[in-house]
């Protein structure tokens, strides 16, 4: 029994970094599933994570500029998650419709959607401002390498940028 108590604690646990991402399930928007990090494998990946419709800009803006400096690398990837818990859930077939038509057809495989676990993923990165963007920088191997929440700032994004390129050996 104790050792069952001790399991669940631990996958509840605030993940530190340089140890691997647990496996998250969801869905592409093109209906595919999805199964991280499997999907990021080979490369420097940051996850866009948003908890609430507010934090969708925030999550829209550090990708807007991840694609900026790491766009044309090919050692690079990112995805937009969405985690949607409660009762917007019973909303799916509404929400996956929108966000399909508001993403360009070319980004519906960088758009991750999960329904459920939002606390448990919350509490795994210590993110818990609805309005911000939880942002989780993986290696090439898969092993969580940063974790940030906030709204969109110049430090911020500095940080990530420069943690990125230290993982792809840029100067």
């Amino acid at each position: 029994m104790f050792s069952i108590v001790s399991a669940l604690l631990a996958v509840a646990a605030v993940l530190p970094a340089g140890t691997p991402m647990p496996e998250l399930n969801g869905e592409f928007l093109t209906g595919r599933k999805a199964t991280l990090p499997a999907a990021a494998h080979g490369r420097v990946t940051l996850l866009a994570i948003g908890f609430s419709y507010g934090s969708r800009f925030p999550v829209e803006a550090y990708v807007k500029q991840w694609r900026r400096r790491f766009g044309n690398d090919v050692r690079t990837g990112f995805f937009e998650i969405p985690i949607i818990g409660g009762m917007a859930r019973m909303g799916r077939w509404f929400i996956d419709s929108g966000m399909r038509r508001g993403a360009p057809r070319e980004d519906h495989e960088k758009v991750i959607t999960v329904y459920g676990g939002a606390s448990d993923w919350k509490r795994r990165f210590n993110c818990n401002n609805a309005e911000a963007a939880c942002l989780v920088l993986l290696d090439q191997r898969g092993n969580i390498r940063w974790v940030k929440e906030g709204t969109y700032d110049h430090q911020t994004w500095d940080q990530l940028r420069v943690q990125a390129e230290s993982l792809l050996g840029a100067p």
